[in-house]
């Protein structure tokens, strides 16, 4: 009988017949809104494209993604402040040289500050062991010498895992990761020595380079997107708790034409602020620690 190979991390464990918690103050959907705040290399290394790209220097991405960090993200912590949202900043280490003034904005509204590799120009999962263990490090010490402490959890560049990633996270002290996207609640994952390591869930449909970057969606169809899985999820919610995140990168719904949509999603969600929990992935990792052992899969 053919035995496919399994990464051994975590077990099949059906949403129904889960045992059941809530959240705090007794509700039943967690929302968070993760912002990546990241730099690119120029003329090298990777990128999300605007359009096909040419010989480098490819100065028509660079550009499109470097509007992001000097214009976008500001019109969008405009509104995050207006309709009092709290964020989890995702931030690549290489933006305290670039842009320190926006890691300093996200830190001045007490946003989470989410370890996001060194840059977007690369990815983890391709180097062995003991360079990815050192780009972690890089990464994990910068933020903890700017921040005044180490960052809770983690999104690899590129959602990029080697096969020793949880291992190299649960060892560097992190406590979630955000990397994988197969299930709408917090599930524990299994790493050597006896360590272990909590998967919250990341969206990769409400997330907008997929959408919108990938499935070509339009700014207004992505904001049906969140606004019908929100409403869809608070509908779910009442049977179990769950966690929605969304996904946002300021290149691409920082422009004005996407923002005037996005804010029409963020105004919905925000009116059911006394519903649903309005949080962070690391409160949500802290809620789940908290929990008698073998209520989180």
């Amino acid at each position: 009988m053919m035995k496919l190979q399994s990464h051994g991390r975590y077990d099949y464990v059906p949403l129904r017949g889960r045992p059941d918690y809530s959240w705090p103050s007794h509700r039943r959907l967690a929302v968070y809104f993760a912002l990546n705040l990241e730099h690119f290399s120029f003329g090298e290394g990777l990128g999300a494209e605007l359009a096909p790209g040419g010989p480098q220097p490819d100065i028509l991405n660079y550009a499109w993604r470097d509007y992001g960090n000097r214009v976008g993200v500001w019109y969008m912590l405009d509104v995050f402040d207006e309709l009092r949202l709290p964020l989890a900043a995702l931030v690549n280490s290489a933006m305290y040289d670039y842009a320190p003034q926006l890691v300093a904005a996200c830190r001045t509204r007490g946003d989470e500050i989410v370890g996001h590799g060194r840059t977007n120009a690369e990815r983890q999962g391709i180097l062995d062991e003991p360079a990815e263990k050192l780009l972690i490090k890089e990464a994990t010490d910068r933020i903890a010498a700017e921040e005044g402490r180490p960052p809770e959890g983690w999104l690899g560049p590129w959602i990029s895992h080697s096969h020793v990633t949880p291992d190299l996270l649960a060892e560097a002290g992190y406590g979630y990761m955000l990397d994988w996207c197969m299930d709408d609640q917090p599930v524990w994952f299994r790493c050597r020595g006896e360590k272990r390591i909590l998967s919250v869930p990341y969206p990769q449909e409400a997330n907008d380079i997929p959408s919108i970057v990938g499935r070509k969606d339009g700014a207004a169809q992505f904001a049906e997107i969140l606004i019908d899985q929100f409403d869809e999820m608070m509908e779910l919610s009442k049977a179990r708790p769950l966690v929605m995140g969304i996904a946002l990168h300021a290149y691409i719904v920082g422009q004005p034409h996407r923002l005037r949509h996005l804010k029409r999603a963020l105004r919905h969600i925000a009116k059911h602020r006394d519903r649903i929990w309005l949080t962070t992935p690391g409160a949500i990792a802290r809620h789940c620690l908290s929990l008698p052992h073998g209520i989180v899969p």
